[in-house]
This record gives C-alpha cells, structure tokens and sequence, in this order.
C-alpha cells in the first residue's frame, strides 16, 4: 500500500477521494503500489498528525497560505513527497517549498495549480526544459472565459454571465480572485518561474479583471472582428521579464481566440519550436482533481524535482501593445479630428476606427497600432480631459500576432 494523506475535502478534494479508488488497481499496475487514502483532514475532522504518521504522501486541497503552508513545510521535512492545487501559496512561497522539497530529497508536484488538466507544467519541466522559452501566454481562468464566452454568444451582461457561472459550477460563491485577475496571476507567476528560471512573486505581476467589460465592447469587437479573452503573459524583454494579466482582444488567426467555454489554453514560443499551444478543460472539480492524481502517479514513479533557479530578471513595467479605446463622445463636427489630433501629440497612430451617432452624441471606437503602455496612457488622460468626452474613456489591449 501506498498511503495517500489527503488535506481538505472541498469541491476538489472530496472528487479526487472520489477518483483514487477508482484507479487504483490501474496505478498499482503501472507503479507497481496501490495508493490509499490514508486519511482525510477537514475542519471538523481528522488529525495532521496521524495523517502525516500514516502516508507517503501528502495531497493539499485546502487552498490559501495558512495553515497549507505550515503543513507542507513539515510534510517536506518529514520525507514525505506533495502534491498540491495551490497556486497562491506556490505564487508566494513557491521558492522556499522548492528549496525544502530539495533538501529532503522528495518531490512536491503542482500541475493542478495551473490551467486545470492542460499539462502545460509538465511540459515546461520536462519536453521543453532544453528550450530558451521567449514567450508564454494563455487562458488560465476558466471562470473569466466561461463569462467572456457567453457575453459574447448571448448579449448577457457580466453580473448575467457570472451568475450563470455559478449556477452551472464554474465559478465559487464568492467569483472575485477570479474576476479580478488575482487567480490568474497567481498562475502566471509559477508559469514564468518555470518558463524563465528566475524567482517570480504575485506582487510583481500586474493583473486588471473583467468587471469593467460592457456587452457594446463585444458587439464592436464583433465589427473589428476581435474575439475578448483574459489572457495572461510571462514575456522575454531585452534583459527583463514581464509578467502580467489583463483582457485583451485577439484577432482570429491567434491560436487563444477559438478557446470558448471554461477551457484554457496555454501558448509557449521559442525560437526553436515557434510556436506550441496546449489547451482542455480549466474550471471544475473533477478537472483539477484529475490533474492532482497524475501528479500522485508522478510522485510515486521518482526522480523528479524542481530546480533552483538561476537567473534574476529583472521585471518590465512598461511594454508595447496595441490598444482597442472606447469614446463616448459629443456629436459635433470636429471630434474625431480633435481625438486624432491628441494620440498623434502622443505618438499612438490609428489602426481602424468605427463610429456611430446616437442623438445628441455619438461613439467612437478605434484600435490603435502597437506603443508603448506609457505613451497610450498619457494620450487617454488627454483624450479625458476634452470637452467633447460624454464618459470616461474606455481601453482594452489588443494581441495582433496570429500564427498560420
């Protein structure tokens, strides 16, 4: 036998409790032990003690920092290898549970905590671990691109969508590390430490959410012929490395813009292989909880660990994009000469523009070509401070790459 200690049993615990026996005669096939659960521990029940006493390994389903932090700390120290779904504590305290996991000569895997079954961990660890990575995004939330999905198919609004979400398991009671981009940052600050070999914490990826995402954003990406998606980046620049979350429109030819539904996806570029994109189910359950067993089958076929890492990069603020900018503006002649008139000062130049009367004041809608984020900023402050502006300006960045 080979004892599984299992802490938390929540949403995904209580399913990977589900799935173990049921694979167990197929894992003691392919191992050669038959992994068991050697105890569960909840709020109101089990012992961290006796679980730790009784397993070979320990699986982390709690989520948050503490007490998963205390408890992994001693479960490494203790000889024992661990899985975990937690990619706060990884985004956070990642590099002193690798250098302990080390110390003690046993595994500590986390597939689950990133991108739910699309084994894109895996694949930085070990397929492409010879690779000089240039650029890894991707959708990470299955929850935002569930709700980006159906406002766009239904015209929902997003508190519709969100709630439509919940209802259907997508999205927990309380959406908001989801929606705000937290949960996927958190994401990309493991992906880019894995990707660039050099140390990433949460608070050094900048991250913006979907709240703000009206239904007439999508109907005009419809025009442009955008599809909206909440992507997070980890990018090479120059010396540096810039890790950041934020929605953005891609235009269809991007390998990210046919990933609908609670799916994610994830893009890896390298000179060497170009381009490679994995993608499958991200949000629910059953999905994480099955990543999580494939690390406990990983863990229980050894060696494999995480390695320090070598390079400190220093971290890009200010990057180029292009940009998709929203004008609730009077309808008057001269305005759009007036708008022209301020992103030229600023060096932002205009890619395509739609434009639409309503009564006594019109919309414009624009997508402006690739600058840097400081200069597009300092020309929607100008635009702000027209006279002509009925609404604050509006602005989503737009990815332009697209692969064939």
């Amino acid at each position: 036998m080979f004892g599984v200690g299992l802490l938390g049993h929540g949403t995904v615990g209580s399913a990977f409790a589900s799935l173990l026996p049921q694979h167990a005669a197929r894992i003691e096939r392919v191992t050669g032990l038959r992994p068991e659960l050697s105890g569960v521990l909840t709020r109101s029940r089990g012992s961290f003690e006796e679980i730790l006493a009784g397993s070979d390994l320990i699986v982390e389903l709690i989520g948050g920092i503490e007490p998963a932090r205390g408890y992994l700390l001693r479960a490494l120290a203790a000889g024992r290898h661990v899985v975990t779904a937690n990619k706060q504590l990884l985004s956070q305290y990642g590099e002193e549970l690798w250098d302990a996991a080390r110390a003690n000569g046993v595994q500590l895997r986390f597939e689950g905590a990133v991108a739910g079954v699309v084994p894109v961990i895996r694949v930085l660890q070990e397929a492409l671990a010879g690779a000089t990575i240039d650029r890894v995004h991707g959708i990470v939330n299955g929850t935002t691109n569930f709700v980006l999905t159906e406002m766009a198919r239904t015209g929902m609004t997003f508190a519709e969508a969100l709630r439509q979400a919940q209802s259907l398991g997508y999205a927990e009671a309380d959406p908001s590390e989801d929606v705000d981009g937290r949960d996927a940052a958190a994401k990309m600050a493991i992906l880019a430490r894995l990707a660039f070999d050099t140390p990433v914490h949460l608070d050094q990826v900048r991250y913006e959410g979907i709240e703000q995402i009206q239904t007439d954003d999508l109907e005009y990406a419809r025009e442009l012929g955008l599809h909206l998606k909440l992507i997070g980046t980890a990018e090479r620049i120059g010396k540096g490395l810039s890790v950041r979350v934020h929605p953005a429109f891609l235009y269809p030819g991007h390998p990210l813009a046919t990933v609908t539904g609670p799916f994610n996806a994830v893009t890896v570029e390298s000179e060497a292989i170009t381009e490679v994109t994995m993608s499958g189910p991200g949000a629910g359950g059953p999905q994480t909880a099955s990543a999580v067993l494939g690390d406990v089958i990983s863990a229980m076929i050894p060696p494999a660990s995480t390695p320090p890492t070598s390079e400190m990069l220093a971290i890009v603020e200010d990057v180029v994009s292009a940009f998709y900018l929203h004008l609730e503006v009077a309808d008057e002649p001269g305005v759009l000469a007036q708008v022209a008139r301020v992103l030229a000062d600023r060096g932002v130049s205009v890619k395509s523009v739609v434009q639409k009367g309503l009564g006594d004041q019109a919309r414009l809608v624009m997508v402006v070509h690739p600058v840097l984020e400081s200069q597009f900023t300092a020309a929607r402050e100008d635009i702000a401070a027209l006279a002509v502006l009925r609404a604050p300006p509006r602005a989503i960045r737009v990815l332009e790459e697209e692969f064939g």
